[in-house]
């Protein structure tokens, strides 16, 4: 018995150290059902998030290439970040403000950000900062580790079905025709009688 106890422990300690928490996301999106088995890679994924609001969250798992990414969309709209700006953005899952202010939402400690209202990355054909950041983010990581990351749409249950659209047409404008789309799985169908 003393062995097996033994393990137990030895079982528990490794998976606490070697677990990964999941950063807090700033949005919630509750995902629809499918059957799709196909599962999203562990790495290397761009999250772009619709809420039931309409609002469009964009998030990105290399933290690697992050500084990156947001100093070149930070060039292109002539917006400037501090060091410690840029470090609190490595540590986001997602963030849904125009570029323009987002150095406000990096100033904020963690627990007002999530109280922060965030109105959404502009997708607009006047202001269309989403595909900027999708753009630069390719680019950022096919710099760093020699292929594009994937790109996954995750979209709430009762999303706008126009705003997926357009989001998804915004992708295929740049001739951006591969991703997930993130949904629930509801169970294999059971094969008929």
């Amino acid at each position: 018995m003393t062995p097996m106890v033994d393990l137990a422990f030895l079982l528990v300690t490794f998976f606490m150290l070697t677990s990964k928490f999941a950063p807090q996301e700033d949005v919630v999106v509750d995902t629809p059902a499918s059957i799709s088995e196909i599962r999203l890679p562990e790495s290397h994924v761009m999250v772009i998030s619709i809420d039931k609001d309409k609002r469009v969250f964009f998030g990105l798992d290399d933290a690697k290439v992050k500084e990156d990414l947001l100093t070149s969309v930070g060039a292109k709209y002539s917006v400037g970040f501090t060091a410690e700006q840029a470090k609190k953005f490595t540590g986001l899952a997602s963030f849904g403000v125009p570029v323009q202010q987002l150095p406000s939402l990096l100033t904020l400690s963690t627990e007002e950000r999530q109280k922060a209202s965030q109105p959404g990355i502009p997708i607009d054909s006047v202001n269309n900062q989403l595909i900027e950041w999708v753009t630069a983010a390719q680019r950022a990581e096919y710099k760093a580790f020699g292929k594009p990351a994937y790109i996954a749409i995750r979209g709430d249950g009762s999303a706008d079905v126009p705003t997926v659209k357009r989001v998804i047409k915004i992708l295929q404008d740049k001739d951006i025709n591969r991703f997930n789309l993130i949904t629930d799985l509801e169970g294999k169908p059971v094969a008929g009688n």
